[in-house]
């Protein structure tokens, strides 16, 4: 018997072989800080490793972050929500095929006594217009996520030129959403969060939603498998059960059963 099939057959007897092969059943998902600040991963990782026995280690940044990452073959897997830059994703052959997976939407957050007089308002554009006439402080996240790209078209369709307000009334964070919340409470500045990340954040203070309801906060996240033709190292077939599985009926029932304090952060919406 050769040294390597010794070395093999005691691996096998003392079960450590059979480790080593479980330590490798893992996919990287890039993915958003919102999904993980709002406690989702929490909720649905373990139902998913429960059903496939394969293991998901989340790299949470922005969206734009998280493609970028995913066009260096960092990951198997982007689950983001920004859906001109995810398709661009994979027109570029980065990814194999975009899907929907759920939805929630934006909200414009503020202080008690509302500087901008927008508390109430459903006409997020009108509002932005308040926001920047009175010169009250908004801290955005300036970072490149989903988030901020949608604030950008917002504050595009206000004409409302915020880079050479940066620095004075307009603060730009560079962060994610939980610090970007953190952030303007601190300074009574408006910030554009996404509803899920608001309802989990633990530091409102007498921070409250002074904008919803406008179906331009629309916040759709999607589900994209890295393409092995360009990632020859992605973990393929371990990624695309990720995929399907969220958009399974089991993973969808998930997505939906995710509350906090008897809310839903997350709406299942695959094939609709």
């Amino acid at each position: 018997m050769t040294k390597r099939i010794r070395l093999l057959a005691a691996l096998l007897a003392t079960g450590l072989f059979a480790q080593a092969q479980a330590s490798d059943k893992f996919i990287i998902v890039q993915s958003t800080t919102s999904t993980q600040n709002s406690g989702l991963f929490d909720h649905l990782l373990p139902a998913f490793k429960a059903d496939t026995g394969i293991e998901v280690r989340v790299v949470a940044v922005g969206t734009g972050q998280a493609l970028k990452n995913a066009q260096n073959c960092d990951g198997d897997v982007v689950l983001v929500h920004a859906k001109a830059a995810e398709e661009k994703f994979v027109a570029d052959g980065y990814g194999v095929k975009r899907l929907d997976v759920m939805y929630n939407d934006f909200v414009v957050v503020g202080p008690g006594n509302d500087p901008a007089g927008v508390a109430g308002s459903k006409d997020v554009v009108k509002s932005f217009k308040a926001i920047a006439a009175k010169k009250a402080l908004f801290a955005s996240r300036g970072d490149d996520s989903g988030t901020h790209k949608k604030e950008q078209e917002l504050w595009k369709a206000a004409n409302v030129d915020v880079k050479a307000a940066s620095g004075k009334w307009y603060r730009e964070t560079g962060s994610g959403m939980g610090a970007t919340l953190n952030t303007g409470v601190g300074m009574g500045a408006y910030v554009l969060a996404d509803r899920a990340s608001w309802i989990a954040f633990g530091n409102k203070g007498n921070f409250k939603i002074a904008v919803e309801g406008d179906p331009t906060l629309f916040n759709q996240y999607g589900v994209i498998a890295v393409n092995p033709a360009k990632c020859p190292n992605v973990k393929s077939e371990l990624g695309n059960a990720f995929v399907n599985w969220l958009v399974s009926a089991k993973g969808q029932a998930t997505i939906a059963g995710f509350q906090q304090n008897g809310q839903s952060l997350f709406f299942p919406n695959t094939g609709k």
